[in-house]
């Protein structure tokens, strides 16, 4: 992706965030100089991988398979292995109209994903098969706001606005926005999208930058290539 393109990106995210209702933490918007020069004051922030998150998945047509991302807060691995303290992570996302963000699942995060407004989106669901990969003739259980929901393979669930799903290690899922863009919320244990996204096709979850012009902020995966980490 152009750097262009994902400054041009975090603006309209930022617009569509205000619509409903949302404002970014202070961090959101510091330069990249500015986030270098509070790197020590800063360091759960960059460790943690908040901030923004732009992604095509490597497939180069970010309208087509992408995602928007902004981490709000993220918690320690180490508590969640010694079963007490910050063991949860909160993100915005945005996914577009028919912008597909492609089948995965994951091995450790379970994940509450939240219409938060705008149009449906919509949640294609899988179960695993006894390894934890994809199983395409298997289905399983998600709670829709709490409320226990067994789906068939394939499934799509439709959430509207304030309609949520919650989702556990092993569902295999993708989504998309329909009949328009739609913004999400995502509360979860914590959060390691290096590592912890089991994608089912050979894909990545990072998007290669090219550098056409300066960043008006830093994304998450910039901090190494800045001297944060």
């Amino acid at each position: 992706m152009k750097r262009s393109q994902i400054n041009d990106i975090m603006g309209a995210a930022d617009d569509m965030i205000r619509e409903y209702g949302f404002t970014l933490p202070p961090f959101a918007y510091w330069t990249p100089e500015e986030f270098v020069a509070q790197k020590h004051v800063a360091q759960h922030l960059i460790e943690a991988g908040c901030g923004w998150d732009i992604t095509d998945y490597g497939a180069g047509d970010f309208a087509a398979m992408g995602l928007f991302l902004f981490t709000l807060r993220n918690g320690r691995l180490a508590d969640l292995q010694r079963g007490g303290g910050m063991c949860y992570a909160e993100k915005l996302l945005i996914s577009r109209q028919d912008q597909l963000s492609p089948m995965h699942t994951h091995v450790i995060k379970a994940e509450d994903i939240i219409n938060r407004g705008g149009a449906t989106l919509v949640v294609e669901l899988f179960g695993s098969d006894d390894a934890g990969g994809f199983a395409p003739d298997r289905g399983g259980r998600v709670w829709c706001d709490g409320i226990a929901r067994e789906f068939a393979p394939g499934e799509k669930l439709r959430l509207r606005p304030g309609e949520s799903v919650t989702l556990m290690p092993g569902d295999w899922h993708a989504f998309w926005g329909e009949g328009g863009d739609v913004l999400i919320g995502e509360v979860s244990t914590v959060n390691d999208d290096k590592t912890d996204n089991i994608f089912r096709a050979p894909i990545g979850r990072f998007a290669t930058v090219q550098e056409d012009t300066a960043p008006t902020h830093l994304l998450v995966s910039d901090y190494e290539d800045w001297g944060l980490l």
